[in-house]
């Protein structure tokens, strides 16, 4: 019984990382079709990093008003940049953004949009 629990509390704990939206480049995605485009990825802003190093933001966290986009990031609302944009075709299909946490808040430094599928 006491290996069934641990066993739970372990699919649990992975279900959870597994739908974190934020992921560091650990290797674990260097076999990803994608990774050398999400690595070509850039804004005005400069190079995104990598799909590894941007989060996964849900349809109703991001919106577009007057040719302007914005994000909810840990509660707050964020209007991106216009040169964070990305400008390519999106490949993944989901929207991403690349925050960067600083003294002053959180700033964006890639925002590409998705399909809205």
């Amino acid at each position: 019984m006491k290996f069934l629990g641990v066993a739970v509390a372990l699919i649990v704990s992975a279900t959870l990382v597994a739908g974190s939206a934020t992921a560091r480049d650990d290797g674990r995605y260097a076999n990803s079709p994608l990774k050398p485009w999400f690595d070509s990825l850039r804004s005005g802003k400069g190079p995104c990093c990598s799909d590894a190093d941007g989060s996964v933001v849900s349809d109703v966290d991001w919106e577009s008003k007057d040719g302007h986009y914005r994000v909810r990031l840990e509660g707050q609302w964020i209007d991106v940049p216009d040169d964070a944009v990305v400008t390519v075709p999106n490949r993944f299909g989901r929207t991403m953004v690349w925050p960067v946490k600083g003294a002053s808040g959180i700033s964006i430094r890639c925002f590409m949009p998705g399909s809205m599928i």
